[in-house]
């Protein structure tokens, strides 16, 4: 299989401002007649529970994000078509036409595993501004984090097999397509058959040949031949489109021998596209090795997932690398990331934080106030992650001396932790509006993604019934959202 390597990059040069909930505007309208529009907010975007009741999410999309954020500028085009919505007030029409980003803007590193209820984008500026983020961060990083983790369990299965994205055909548009593959990559994946998604982030793009290839010729054997003619130094052969066993594998056996060979080069490999994968795969094997070729590698696809994946390899699948297309680029089996973007916080005059919070019958959905930073606490032992804490974004955890977690809901569950490192998971990346990060490549970003996940136990990581990581408040936090609970139901309680 070919690995083009291209030497740059392509940056989405679309203008997307107008990609937005008709509601921000609205707001925004009404924010700046009720001269609301300096009001300093702070907006959070985290989830709520992980897709497939797995241990796990894996963060990204940031690098997307940088680039709508350096780009937020409304057009005359943009201006004229909400002018004639006549929706708007002239002053709100003004401000669109000069509008400037002068936010902060913090998230957590693409890579990252990240669990529920953490800010993994954190946002705060005037409120005409933060909430006119509010569907893009939530379309960019609900997305490309959703295909990641799908991705990251998709590896995971393989165990140390290679597994290559296949999935464009049967994304949800062109877009889904390339930046799925890009997330896919993250997540571990060794490339994608997506050429403009190799082109725009400098990822190995892999593919050989359709059955369409094999049906052109008057001959499976012709169809095999002219291929390795071509490709004689990666000659990878779909061997099922008539038989796999009687026709297909023999006749790449027969053009490995008269073409690929005597040129000086070893086959690359089969392809398996239907059939009995496990089946078929052990007995492709011993075909090729009674020929002379071990080092030919077997690559299955078709329909494809995780469990697929961890359930043929359990009935001794003899398969080096997996191509993995609809069920991955989907995330079929759950294919919707329940991220949100919530007000925690506004300024009051004298540039302090006051915490907000959003009150709800379902518990999962009552917001967590505050301006807050998020603490991974790790074992000096081992290096293993132990919790992670959500704080008031002035408070430090002292490494020095023991730190105790407890449940947030069920208080009295509770741990001492001793001999500790902490880190901070996110990081600035817009700074008074001007970027102050820059993203590393995909390829980087893979790599750290594969070190982070490492330091988790593989008990947080299994399909079924995975440990429950904890992910706590600290206790100044977790005093200011209980007084505010208090508050709030106090005051209701007045008017019964």
């Amino acid at each position: 299989m070919k690995k083009n390597k291209p030497t740059f990059n392509v940056r989405d040069s679309r203008n997307l401002t107008m990609l937005t909930d008709f509601y921000e505007l609205t707001m925004g309208n009404g924010y700046l007649d009720n001269g609301m529009q300096d009001k300093i907010a702070y907006f959070d975007m985290y989830f709520r529970r992980i897709p497939d009741d797995g241990g796990y999410c894996i963060m990204a999309g940031v690098h997307q994000l940088l680039e709508y954020i350096s780009a937020l500028e409304f057009t005359p085009t943009d201006i004229d078509y909400l002018e004639g919505l006549n929706h708007f007030k002239p002053e709100f029409i003004d401000f669109l036409k000069n509008f400037e980003f002068t936010c902060d803007v913090y998230a957590i590193p693409e890579g990252t595993p990240v669990f529920p209820n953490e800010p993994l984008v954190t946002a705060r500026g005037p409120i005409l501004e933060v909430q006119l983020l509010e569907t893009m961060v939530l379309l960019t990083i609900n997305h490309q984090t959703l295909i990641a983790t799908k991705s990251s369990r998709i590896v995971q299965a393989a165990d140390g097999r290679a597994i290559l994205e296949f999935g464009s055909r049967r994304a949800q548009g062109y877009d889904g397509a390339t930046y799925g593959a890009r997330a896919a990559v993250i997540a571990g994946c060794v490339g994608t058959s997506n050429t403009m998604a190799g082109m725009m982030f400098n990822v190995p793009v892999l593919g050989t040949m359709a059955h369409s290839w094999v049906q052109m010729f008057d001959t499976e054997y012709e169809s095999f031949a002219a291929y390795a003619r071509t490709y004689p130094d990666s000659c990878t052969l779909l061997v099922d489109t008539y038989n796999t066993l009687k026709s297909g594998i023999p006749n790449a056996i027969k053009v490995f021998n008269e073409i690929v060979v005597p040129q000086g080069f070893r086959p690359a490999g089969i392809r398996l596209d239907s059939g009995d994968i496990a089946y078929l795969s052990r007995e492709a094997r011993k075909m090729l090795d009674d020929a002379g070729f071990p080092d030919c590698k077997i690559l299955v696809s078709n329909s494809l997932d995780e469990f697929i994946i961890r359930d043929v390899l359990a009935q001794g699948a003899a398969i080096n690398s997996f191509g993995v297309g609809e069920r991955l680029i989907t995330a079929r089996s759950e294919p919707v990331f329940g991220g949100v973007y919530k007000l925690v916080a506004v300024e009051d005059e004298n540039g302090k934080p006051i915490p907000k919070i959003k009150l709800s019958e379902n518990e999962e959905k009552i917001t967590t106030p505050a301006f807050k930073k998020i603490y991974r606490i790790f074992s000096k032992e081992d290096d293993h992650a132990l919790a992670d804490v959500i704080c008031h974004h002035d408070e430090v955890i002292d490494e020095s001396k023991p730190y105790t977690i407890f449940d947030p809901i069920f208080t009295w569950k509770k741990k001492t932790l001793r001999n500790f490192y902490v880190k901070e998971l996110q990081i600035p990346i817009f700074l008074k509006g001007k970027q102050v990060y820059e993203s590393p490549t995909v390829q980087e970003i893979a790599q750290y993604s594969k070190q982070e996940l490492g330091k988790f136990w593989d008990e947080t990581k299994r399909f079924e019934n995975p440990h429950k990581y904890y992910i706590d408040l600290s206790e100044k936090l977790w005093q200011t959202k209980q007084d505010l609970l208090n508050s709030l139901t106090d005051q209701f309680a007045e008017l019964e």
